[in-house]
């Protein structure tokens, strides 16, 4: 796949170029928009996912942003599971409301709690397939036929999953969001973020005039009645892309094309040794707790067999005997693991969520998204899994003083 390295485009001559510009023809116009490489990387996630179409942005809270910024206004109201990735919490929490819109957090596996939550400004329920890092189960199908009861579409996060495990959209979900940066590229390489939508959510049904009235910002072009099946992915792209600015570059999209190639090789690797794992840790003395859907004992085990047979990802939380001390010890012992802030990369990661990634929200809103002072979370990675294991076992014992006063 070639890499347009380029900001712009010659046109064919004027008429061609009014054409574009006034989406009369589906044409490059500027890479802030649209770009060929991009375009591509765009295609084949959309048709990972079997959505209509998608959208690229330069982050997954990019995109996340974005698909907001195109379905509400002031005023909105959004129905948001508790259970998420700290920065969208604050994103919600901070950036939402700065933008006088509406919000309630939810428990995950309440469905009557979400019912509940609706409002005659309601326009979005949001929740995340798999939950960052807590592990909860999002039960898509029951959350999606309560939000189109009403009238309401579903956006889901599926970075944890990726389309190999499970395809919100196929369980009744409207929108799609990624962050790229995590499995789909595969390699820690390279940031971004994509948006994708089923096509089949009724944006004329009366609740959303923001995509289905004239728009003030496109000389009062009717975005749904215009593209039908792609109106709110073209407001998606020509507006808000646009006007935000958040996009993605070529070289990134043409490294996270290259990851989509290895998929499912990956995420099958991820999930024997994401088993192996869970093994481990249940059988070691070291370990207090551990969680994860494809243990027996977990609350989302039965409903994550059904939506994700091939498995629940790759991501495990758990805590060490001796508490926070031990688990900052084992983290600073471990050396073929890497202590950073991301998941879903070949290389085995840990890092502390109530001291860095969730460090920013409240105690509350900690024991809500089911996080503890103890929690480790672990993205297993594709190394020989003896090489993983040995690795913890060094952290164990560097852990092990903490243990025995603990005792």
């Amino acid at each position: 796949m070639p890499i347009h390295q380029t900001t712009s485009y010659v046109f064919e001559d004027s008429d061609a170029a009014a054409a574009y510009f006034n989406l009369q023809e589906y044409g490059n116009t500027y890479s802030r928009i649209m770009n060929p490489t991009v375009a591509a990387f765009e295609e084949r996630v959309a048709n990972l996912e079997g959505g209509a179409g998608a959208v690229a942005f330069a982050s997954g809270l990019a995109a996340q942003s974005a698909a907001l910024f195109t379905l509400l206004q002031p005023g909105d109201h959004v129905v948001a599971s508790s259970a998420l990735y700290g920065g969208t919490v604050t994103q919600f929490k901070h950036l939402l409301r700065k933008l006088s819109v509406e919000l309630d957090f939810v428990d995950i596996n309440q469905p009557s709690a979400w019912q509940g939550a609706i409002k005659n400004n309601t326009k979005l329920f949001f929740g995340e397939t798999i939950g960052n890092p807590s592990g909860s189960v999002m039960d898509i199908q029951a959350i999606a036929d309560i939000a189109h009861a009403a009238k309401i579409p579903l956006m889901v996060d599926n970075t944890f999953a990726t389309p190999y495990l499970c395809r919100p959209l196929d369980w009744g979900a409207d929108i799609v969001v990624h962050s790229a940066t995590k499995f789909l590229g595969g390699h820690g390489t390279s940031l971004g973020g994509v948006v994708v939508e089923s096509g089949e959510f009724d944006w004329s049904n009366g609740r959303f005039p923001i995509i289905e009235a004239p728009s003030p910002a496109y000389h009062g072009l009717k975005f749904h009645e215009t593209f039908g099946t792609f109106g709110f992915l073209m407001k998606l792209r020509c507006e808000t892309l646009r006007d935000l600015g958040a996009c993605m570059s070529p070289f990134n999209a043409f490294l996270l094309a290259q990851g989509i190639e290895t998929l499912p090789l990956r995420m099958q690797r991820h999930m024997d040794n994401t088993a192996k794992m869970l093994e481990f840790l249940c059988g070691h003395d070291a370990v207090a707790w551990v969680r994860h859907p494809n243990l027996a004992d977990h609350p989302g085990h039965e409903l994550a067999k059904r939506m994700m047979p091939r498995g629940a990802g790759s991501i495990i939380v758990f805590g060490l005997k001796g508490g926070r001390d031990a688990g900052r010890t084992f983290i600073e012992s471990v050396e073929l693991a890497s202590h950073l802030a991301n998941v879903g990369d070949a290389k085995t990661l840990v890092i502390h969520p109530a001291s860095t990634t969730h460090s920013h929200i409240s105690a509350e809103a900690m024991i809500e998204g089911g996080l503890s002072d103890d929690m480790i979370r672990l993205s297993v990675g594709l190394e020989d899994f003896d090489d993983i294991k040995a690795d913890f076992e060094m952290g164990f014992r560097a852990a092990a003083k903490f243990t025995k006063t603990k005792d």
